[in-house]
C-alpha cells in the first residue's frame, strides 16, 4: 500500500475510526519509521551538536580515589592558564544561593543518606566522583586546566561488594548506616514459603549473580546550559529521557522556580534509563552559565562515562525453589543484595525493593518470599537501566525453574507449562496483577517457531566435538504507569501538530502517535507532525522509561485526538445545519445524509474554527489536551527459544538460533515494536555472554573502556527471529501494553539456559553471567578435573 493510500483511513457512520483489521486503518500497519530519515544522513542534532556565540566548556576533575577525605585542592595553577574562566570546588556552591545537591527519595528507606553533591564536599566515595570543575573557551584548554587542578586525599578503605560492605569489619560510607545497608524491604509470605518449602518433595537451591552494566549510548550525558539575565531564566538542552522530570530535579537542585527552567532534549542517542535521571554535569553546567553569563557546554567522555554515569543491575541473590514429584511449583525462596554504589540517585535506594514483585514469572506459584537489601559500596551509583529490575527478577525465576526441571528429568518446555497461569485478571503471591494473557499459547508457538522437539533430540555433540544445547525463558513484563499528557492542535489548514510529555530517543513516537491520531481524525498521516522533548512547549510530562510511552503517551494523544474529532463535528453541524448526531464523517468529508447533500471537508471545518461566524455557544479553536494516567498495569510476556553450540576447548559460544515470541497486546506498528524486541534482545545477549563491570578491592575500576568492557558487536548478535501473539490489555482503550524491555529480560536466562543444557553431560549444573570464553572454559576444565 502506497503511502497515499494509508494516509487516508475511512470512518464509520458514527465517526470513530476503523480498528486496525481493516484495510484502510494506519494503526497495526508497519508503517515506515519518519525519525529515520535525519538520523541515517547525519541531519538529526545531538547535544554535542549544538553551538551557541560565546560557548564555554566545561570539564571535572574526578577523584582517582574510591574512598578518601579530601585534604586540599589547589586550583591557583588552572586559574592561571590562558582562556581559563574558572574553577570551581564546593567552597564556591556552598557559599552560592543553591544547595547544590541533587534530589533523592528516602521514603521507606532505613538511613537518611545525603544527596549526591554537584562536587564533592569533605569525601569523596567513589572513583570518578566530580571534585572541582574548569570552565575554558574550549574543551581542550578546560582538560589542560583539570589536569593542573592538585587535590590531596587522605585515603580511607573501600568495599566494592554488596555482601562484603555488610560485615562488621567493612568501611562505613555513612555514620546513619553503620552496616552500609539503605534499606531492607520484603514481599511475600515468610512463613508460608518457609512452610511450602520444607513440604515439597524437592528443593533446589542456586547463588545467582546479575552482573553489573554499563549503558552505552551514542553520546554520553551531555548539557548545554544558557542564562537570560534579563529574564532571569534558563534553559539546558540536555541528552533527557524526561525533559520535565530534569527541570523539576533542576528547579531543587539550583533553587530555581520550574517556571525559569526551561529543558530541551535534542536528538538523545539512547537512553536505556541512563538519561532518565539527575546528574552532577547538567547541574554543574547550569551553575557556571547563571555565574559567568556564557553558555557552558558539558560532554562526558566515553571513560568518564564508564566511571561515573551510573551503571545498572549489581544483583547477588541465593535463591530456592520448592517442587513436588509431578513438576507442580511448591515456593520460590529468594535473598538478595543488591548493589547500589555510593550515592543514591532519585529514587534507586528504593529501586531494589520491588524487583521482587515480578518473581512469579508465568506461573502459579502459592508462595513466595524475597528480603532484599540495598546496600551501599564504593562504586559509581546505580541507576535503571533498560529493564530496571524486570529482569533481575526474570533470571532467577527462570534459572529456578530450569535447575528445577533438569532435577527431576523434565522437558523444560513441560515443566514450565504444567505451572503457567491460565486465568486472568490474576494476583500472584508478591502482589503483582496480571491484567490479561495466554501463556500456553505464546510457549506452543515459541516452541513450534523453533522446531523445539528437532532441537532437543540432537546429539549431545555436534561434528566438530562441540556440546549442543537448547534453552528457553519464559517471561512477564510490568510496563505503563503515571501520567503523560497529550495535544491535539488542528491548524486552520487542517494539518496537525501532536505533543506528548513522553520523549523518543529510539522508539519511533513520530511515527506511531501519527498512526494512531490519524486514524483518529480521519485525517493524512502526512498531515500529522508529532514533537515532543521540549518542557516550555508541552503543559507536563513524565518521561519515556519502564515501556510506558505507547500505553501513556499513546492513549494520551488518543483521547485528545477523540475529543477534536467530536467538537469538529459540532462545527459541522453548524455548517451543515444538522444535528450533530446526523452528521457523518467518511473519507475526509463531514456530511448530513437526509438533511443537506452539502459537504465540507476537515480542512474547511478546521478553517471555520477559527474564522469568523463561530457559534456562540462554541468556543473557537480545535485543540484539546488530555492528561492520561493508567489506573493499572499492563503485563508484557512471552517465550524465548535459544540453540547453542560450545567449544569445550576454547569455552566459545555460537549462538546458533534464536527465536523471540512477545506479546505487547495491539501493536500499532509492528515493525517498530519487532525493531523494539531486537535492539532489547541484543543488550540482553550482551549481559548474558560479554558485559560486566569489575572494580579491584580498592574501588578502581578495571573495566573503564571499550578495551576492557565488551559490548557485543554486530557480528556477536545472531539473526533474530520474531514471533508474536497478541492478546489486548484491558488496562487501557488502546488495547497495547510496552515492549521496549522484553529482550533485556527474557535473553539472559534463554541464553543461560541453554549454556547450562549443553553443558549437563559434564555435570555442570550452573555457569553464570557474563559466559565469557574464559568463565565457559573454566567451568569445562573444573568439571574434567
Amino acid at each position: 500500500m502506497t503511502d497515499d493510500a494509508q494516509a487516508d483511513p475511512s470512518t464509520d457512520a458514527s465517526g470513530d475510526a476503523e480498528t486496525a483489521d481493516e484495510p484502510d486503518a494506519l494503526v497495526g500497519q508497519g508503517v515506515d519509521r519518519r525519525e529515520d530519515a535525519a538520523l541515517l544522513t547525519g541531519d538529526a542534532t545531538y547535544t554535542d551538536d549544538i553551538d551557541h556565540p560565546d560557548l564555554a566548556s566545561l570539564t571535572f576533575v574526578r577523584s582517582d580515589a574510591a574512598h578518601a577525605d579530601i585534604e586540599g585542592i589547589d586550583t591557583a595553577a588552572a586559574e592561571s592558564m590562558e582562556s581559563v574562566l574558572a574553577v570551581y570546588t564546593w567552597d564556591d556552591v556552598a557559599t552560592s544561593a543553591i544547595p547544590g545537591v541533587l534530589p533523592i527519595s528516602t521514603h521507606g528507606l532505613d538511613c537518611d543518606p545525603p544527596g549526591h553533591p554537584i562536587l564533592a564536599r569533605e569525601r569523596v566515595r567513589y572513583q570518578g566522583q566530580p571534585v572541582a570543575a574548569v570552565v575554558a573557551d574550549d574543551r581542550y584548554r578546560a582538560r589542560d586546566a583539570a589536569d593542573a587542578v592538585d587535590v590531596t586525599y587522605d585515603r580511607l578503605s573501600a568495599v566494592v561488594d554488596q555482601r562484603e560492605a555488610k560485615r562488621p569489619d567493612a568501611p562505613t560510607l555513612y555514620d546513619d548506616a553503620p552496616d552500609n545497608v539503605a534499606e531492607t524491604s520484603e514481599l511475600g509470605d515468610r512463613a508460608a514459603t518457609d512452610e511450602a518449602i520444607a513440604d515439597a518433595d524437592h528443593t533446589l537451591e542456586l547463588d545467582l549473580t546479575n552482573n553489573r552494566l554499563i549503558p552505552n549510548a551514542l553520546e554520553p550525558r551531555a548539557a548545554v546550559a544558557r542564562w537570560d539575565a534579563g529574564d532571569e531564566r534558563l534553559t539546558v538542552e540536555l541528552t533527557s529521557q524526561s525533559p520535565h522530570g530534569h527541570r523539576g530535579k533542576l528547579s531543587t537542585t539550583l533553587a530555581l522556580p520550574e517556571r525559569d527552567i526551561r529543558v530541551v532534549a535534542p536528538a538523545v542517542g539512547g537512553g536505556f534509563g541512563h538519561k532518565g535521571h539527575h546528574h552532577p554535569g547538567e547541574a554543574v553546567a547550569a551553575f557556571a552559565a547563571m555565574d559567568l553569563g556564557v553558555p557552558v557546554k558539558w560532554t562526558a567522555t566515553r571513560s568518564e562515562n564508564y566511571l561515573a554515569g551510573a551503571h545498572g543491575r549489581d544483583h547477588r541473590t541465593t535463591a530456592e525453589v520448592g517442587v513436588d514429584d509431578d513438576g507442580t511449583i511448591r515456593a520460590l525462596r529468594v535473598e538478595t543484595d543488591a548493589n547500589v554504589g555510593a550515592y543514591g540517585l532519585g529514587g534507586s535506594l528504593g529501586m531494589p525493593g520491588w524487583y521482587g514483585s515480578l518473581l512469579s514469572s508465568q506461573y502459579d506459584v502459592p508462595a513466595i518470599h524475597c528480603e532484599t537489601r540495598a546496600v551501599f559500596t564504593n562504586t559509581a551509583p546505580i541507576h535503571s537501566y533498560r529493564g530496571a529490575g524486570r529482569p533481575e527478577a526474570n533470571y532467577v525465576a527462570e534459572r529456578l525453574v530450569g535447575a528445577a526441571a533438569r532435577e527431576l528429568g523434565f522437558d523444560p518446555a513441560e515443566l514450565r507449562r504444567a505451572n503457567q497461569i491460565t486465568e486472568f485478571p490474576t494476583e500472584t503471591a508478591v502482589g503483582a496483577t496480571y491484567d490479561s494473557g495466554d501463556y500456553e499459547r505464546g510457549l506452543d508457538e515459541a516452541l513450534a517457531a523453533a522446531d523445539w522437539d528437532d532441537l532437543r533430540d540432537r546429539p549431545d555433540r555436534d561434528d566438530d566435538g562441540r556440546y549442543l544445547g537448547v534453552g528457553l525463558a519464559c517471561y512477564v513484563e510490568s510496563t505503563g504507569g503515571g501520567m503523560e499528557s497529550g495535544v491535539v492542535r488542528v491548524h486552520p489548514d487542517g494539518t496537525v501538530t501532536v505533543s506528548a510529555g513522553t520523549h523518543s530517543h529510539g522508539q519511533g513516537h513520530g511515527t506511531t502517535y501519527a498512526q494512531v491520531v490519524a486514524d483518529e481524525l480521519g485525517v493524512g498521516y502526512d498531515a500529522i507532525d508529532v514533537r515532543e522533548g521540549d518542557s516550555d512547549a508541552i503543559p507536563q510530562g513524565t518521561g519515556t522509561f519502564g515501556s510506558r510511552s505507547t500505553i501513556a503517551g499513546g492513549n494520551a494523544v488518543a483521547e485528545s485526538a477523540r475529543a477534536v474529532r467530536e467538537k469538529a463535528r459540532q462545527f459541522a453541524a453548524s455548517l451543515l445545519d444538522a444535528p450533530a448526531d446526523a452528521v457523518r464523517y467518511d473519507d475526509g468529508e463531514f456530511s448530513a445524509p437526509g438533511h443537506t447533500d452539502e459537504t465540507r471537508a476537515f480542512a474547511d471545518i478546521a478553517a471555520a474554527a477559527y474564522g469568523w461566524g463561530v457559534p456562540e455557544e462554541m468556543d473557537p479553536g480545535l485543540e484539546a489536551t488530555t492528561f492520561f494516567e493508567q489506573e493499572a498495569t499492563a503485563y508484557t510476556f512471552g517465550t524465548h527459544v535459544v540453540a547453542v553450540a560450545v567449544d569445550p576447548g576454547t569455552g566459545a559460544v555460537d549462538i546458533e538460533r534464536y527465536v523471540a515470541l512477545d506479546d505487547c497486546g495491539e501493536r500499532i506498528n509492528p515493525t517498530i515494536v519487532e525493531g523494539q524486541v531486537e535492539g532489547g534482545v541484543a543488550q540482553g545477549i550482551g549481559q548474558a555472554r560479554y558485559e560486566a563491570a569489575v572494580y579491584a578491592d580498592d574501588g578502581r575500576l578495571e573495566t573503564d573502556s571499550m578495551l576492557d568492557y565488551a559490548v557485543p558487536r554486530s557480528f556477536h548478535v545472531p539473526d533474530i527471529q520474531t514471533e508474536t501473539t497478541v492478546t489486548p490489555s484491558p488496562t487501557n482503550d488502546l488495547g497495547v501494553k510496552g515492549i521496549g524491555e522484553a529482550g533485556t529480560i527474557a535473553a539472559p536466562p534463554a541464553v543461560v539456559n541453554a549454556v547450562c543444557d549443553a553443558l549437563e553431560p559434564l555435570g555442570i549444573a550452573h555457569v553464570d553471567m557474563p559466559l565469557t570464553e574464559e568463565t565457559v572454559r573454566s567451568a569445562i576444565r573444573d568439571a574434567e578435573e
